[in-house]
């Protein structure tokens, strides 16, 4: 195991302790956009962070001094062992194909943010119907996979094509009260020394309470963790 970085623009897991970002990977504030009736609908960039180009951003959740580490760690005794799989996306996902979209899940990695439904339907409904057949639905199918921040939804408009993934930076976005929104396709290396298959979404548990670290699986709305 090692907490030396892995090189530019890179996320390194230390053992027990933050996150090591390199680079000079941008970080800003990221907040989700609800409707009226709490429903996700889009994703807002509020502010930067003046982060310099090598930067410790807090994993425990119980830093004063958020999204930066501030030692709490060590006093909290924070136990940061990665429990997810390590394997690909390719190997863990469940394939739905439809008219004219191929959806791909992954359970697995799911933060539960919210985008894949609303209160009238949701992505696994309008996939395993008719709906697909009008264009219209299609393209609000699409919407909904692109906006999921842990990359669990994604979409081809064919088996056996490639993934269609919205263009985003390479950057670490830090949710509102969340985990860290990284995009981009940044390269990760867990503190096992096994590097993550880089993907143009993840989201990374920073409450400390994930039960899938280094990944956020929603954790952090049970738990009661504040960042705003």
């Amino acid at each position: 195991m090692t907490d030396r970085p892995i090189g530019p623009a890179s996320i390194t897991i230390t053992e027990n302790g933050p996150y090591l970002a390199t680079g000079g990977l941008p970080v800003v504030r990221r907040r989700m956009v609800a409707s009226e009736h709490g429903e996700p609908m889009t994703w807002e960039t509020t502010s930067a962070v003046d982060a310099p180009d090598a930067v410790a951003l807090c994993r425990c959740g119980q830093s004063d001094n958020k999204p930066f580490c501030d030692g709490s760690h060590v006093a909290a005794g924070f136990d940061g062992t990665e429990t997810a799989e390590a394997s690909t996306y390719d190997q863990r996902q469940t394939t739905y194909p439809a008219t004219g979209i191929v959806m791909r899940d992954d359970r697995s990695i799911c933060q539960h943010a919210g985008f894949c439904g609303n209160r009238i339907t949701n992505v696994w409904k309008m996939v395993r119907g008719d709906d697909t057949e009008d264009t219209v639905t299609r393209a609000h199918l699409m919407a909904m996979i692109e906006r999921c921040p842990s990359g669990a939804l994604t979409f081809r408009l064919a088996e056996g094509g490639a993934d269609i993934e919205p263009e985003l930076r390479s950057e670490i976005g830090v949710v509102d009260d969340g985990p860290l929104f990284v995009t981009g396709g940044v390269p990760v290396r867990r503190a096992d020394g096994q590097e993550m298959e880089a993907r143009n979404r993840m989201t990374l548990c920073r409450c400390g309470g994930s039960g899938n670290k280094p990944f956020c699986d929603g954790s952090h709305k049970e738990n009661g963790f504040a960042d705003s």
